[in-house]
C-alpha cells in the first residue's frame, strides 16, 4: 500500500480543498497497486462511501489528472485506467501490456538505458518538429508468462 498522504499537500497548494470524496478517490488509488479504471475506482469508493457518484469520480479523476497526483493511461482496452504518481517525480517506470487477459506489469529495470535514448530521440524529434516534448509513455504489447 502507498502513502497518500504527500497529495493531500500538492491538492491544496493547487488551490483545491481535500473534499471528503477527493479523500475517499485518493484512498482508493494508494490502497491498489493495479491500474484501476474509473468503474473500479468507482465500485471500491462506494464500498465505503455509497453518497459517492461516478459522476463524481469521473470529475474527481479529471482534476486529480490535471493537479499532476495521478497518472491516466491507455492500455488499449478501450478504458482509461489510472495510478497514483509517486511523491518523488523520478520514479518512472514504464508498462507490459497482456493483449489476452489485460495484465499490466510496471517495469523500470532499464531506465538507464532507456534514459539516453529516449533523451536523444526527444532532442531530435523535437529539433526536426519544432516540437517542446514534456513527457512520454511506453507500452509494450504481448502475452504475459501465464497467457503464453
Amino acid at each position: 500500500m502507498r502513502e497518500a498522504g504527500w497529495c493531500y499537500g500538492k491538492l491544496r497548494r493547487k488551490g483545491f480543498r481535500l473534499t471528503s470524496p477527493r479523500q475517499a478517490i485518493l484512498d482508493v488509488l494508494a490502497q491498489n497497486p493495479r491500474h484501476l479504471s474509473a468503474e473500479e475506482v468507482f465500485l471500491l469508493t462506494h464500498k465505503s462511501h455509497p453518497g459517492i457518484g461516478l459522476a463524481t469520480v469521473y470529475r474527481t479523476l479529471n482534476l486529480l489528472t490535471q493537479v499532476g497526483i495521478i497518472r491516466k493511461f491507455d492500455f488499449g482496452d478501450g478504458r482509461s485506467r489510472y495510478e497514483l504518481t509517486a511523491e518523488e517525480e523520478e520514479e518512472h517506470h514504464h508498462h507490459l501490456v497482456c493483449i489476452r487477459c489485460g495484465r499490466i506489469i510496471n517495469y523500470s529495470d532499464f531506465m538507464e538505458k532507456e534514459k539516453k535514448f529516449i533523451k536523444d530521440l526527444e532532442a531530435e524529434l523535437s529539433k526536426k518538429y519544432q516540437f517542446k516534448i514534456n513527457s512520454h509513455q511506453i507500452y509494450f504489447y504481448g502475452l504475459c508468462k501465464e497467457c503464453q
